[in-house]
């Protein structure tokens, strides 16, 4: 789900775009209907208005649904004859305002797809990662990524994307032609591509569904000391297996500690901040959530940490959600330093169903806390370290990403100071550290 911000930060677009904003928990809603029932439930409007109407009556945060009278709300829906679809959701949008709850939101059958492609972690398209090179004015080709259509043709960062299916792209966004590029797995696109040692070529690909990279981490070697940096971008549905991959890759290349970097990260699924966080915690409460009716649920770390090297956690006011359970578990826990600018405070969790139209409905069903008990809605995580960038600062790291966890970062360059003066082991230690950690079958 996506969530306006307290204030737009030049980061977020440098760390993560067209990002959920959302702790959830994905689910089909009710028991498996036949066909027919869900032909019919797809061709009745007011059918959809009440499954929303149940939905919400039975799992929403507050009792009182904002001192609303529910069961009134009801009868009224019903009463009214619904001739289209649009008129339902007209409808079911104007109920879902009256909880004053921005997360708990109804989408259409377009963008609950967009939201579950994004959970998922994966689309259908050719893998590349594109940008529009600031001299140039050209679309150009970031990344091939791993494993997909782009890479195994030979497509090349570099590369300049001169047509999409004969359509030129010049002055196109990146928008529209990630919009053109994307299409059902097994159809095929054309490329014409630009290479600066040859002349304009075409390409044919497959599209495929593809992994989307969420984590990003590199080794710095910082003086006589080796860093992992390490960036996540969302938690999607395959965050933390790329996490895990990140830390094992970092771990065998003898770092002294790490940097995890945050800013930016809108949130995603609640599973993947439990999962990751156990990969950093060894032992210790990581959230404790708790329902309507204050039934409570405390998530704890379970002896499978990859890692006790020293950490450090970079926030920023777009730091939401679950990045706000796993900044809060470290934190609380004395596991990492954090680093950067108050988090943005959003300690809700929410359930994402599909309804039987092919549009959803996303609904807060519980409040969470820090390991400490802090409650964090609205008021976000004060950081150990608070450092608010400048506004030039923001602007120099968002024209040119690739200065994100360098020296001329000055979050990342608090933390080196931070890990230098304080937190490195010796050598000695840190050979200690790794032997001493269990690594779980991946």
């Amino acid at each position: 789900m996506k969530q306006s911000a307290k204030r737009y930060s030049p980061l977020q677009s440098a760390l993560m775009s067209g990002a959920i904003a959302t702790t959830a928990a994905v689910s089909v809603f009710g028991p498996v209907w036949c066909r027919s029932v869900q032909a019919a439930l797809q061709d009745s409007p007011k059918a959809i208005v009440d499954q929303v109407w149940q939905l919400v009556n039975r799992e929403y945060v507050d009792g009182s649904f904002n001192n609303q009278d529910w069961i009134a709300t009801r009868k009224t829906l019903l009463k009214n004859n619904y001739t289209n679809r649009e008129q339902a959701y007209s409808a079911i949008r104007q109920t879902l305002k009256k909880l004053n709850d921005p997360y708990t939101r109804f989408m259409d059958p377009q963008d609950y797809q967009t939201l579950t492609s994004q959970t998922s972690g994966e689309v259908s398209g050719i893998g590349i990662r594109m940008e529009v090179d600031q001299q140039t004015q050209l679309l150009t080709v970031v990344e091939a990524l791993e494993n997909s259509p782009a890479l195994k043709a030979g497509i090349k960062a570099g590369d300049v994307i001169l047509a999409i299916d004969g359509k030129t792209t010049k002055n196109m966004k990146i928008e529209d032609a990630s919009e053109l590029i994307r299409g059902k797995v097994g159809t095929s696109i054309n490329l014409r591509l630009g290479r600066p040692t040859q002349k304009p070529f075409d390409i044919k690909l497959t599209r495929s569904t593809i992994e989307v990279p969420t984590v990003m981490y590199t080794l710095r070697k910082e003086g006589n000391r080796q860093v992992g940096y390490i960036r996540l971008r969302e938690f999607s549905a395959h965050a933390a297996e790329q996490m895990q991959r990140a830390i094992r890759q970092l771990n065998a290349s003898n770092v002294d500690g790490f940097v995890l970097d945050l800013r930016g990260n809108p949130g995603g699924l609640l599973n993947a901040s439990i999962e990751i966080a156990r990969m950093w915690l060894d032992k210790g409460d990581i959230v404790r959530t708790e329902d309507r009716k204050g039934g409570s649920e405390l998530t704890k770390a379970n002896s499978t940490a990859l890692t006790n090297l020293p950490l450090v956690v970079l926030v920023d006011g777009n730091s939401a959600s679950a990045s706000e359970i796993l900044t809060g578990a470290l934190k609380d826990n004395k596991r990492a330093t954090v680093i950067g600018s108050k988090t943005f405070g959003k300690a809700l969790v929410q359930s994402v169903h599909q309804l039987a139209d092919g549009s959803g409905v996303a609904i807060t069903i519980a409040h969470y806390y820090t390991p400490k008990g802090t409650d964090i809605n609205k008021k976000g995580i004060t950081p150990d370290i608070q450092m608010d960038l400048t506004a030039s600062q923001e602007r120099q790291l968002a024209s040119d990403p690739k200065l994100l966890g360098t020296n001329q970062d000055p979050h990342y360059a608090r933390a080196l100071s931070i890990l230098s003066n304080n937190y490195f082991a010796s050598g000695e230690q840190n050979q200690l550290s790794r032997k001493s950690v269990v690594l779980p079958k991946p």
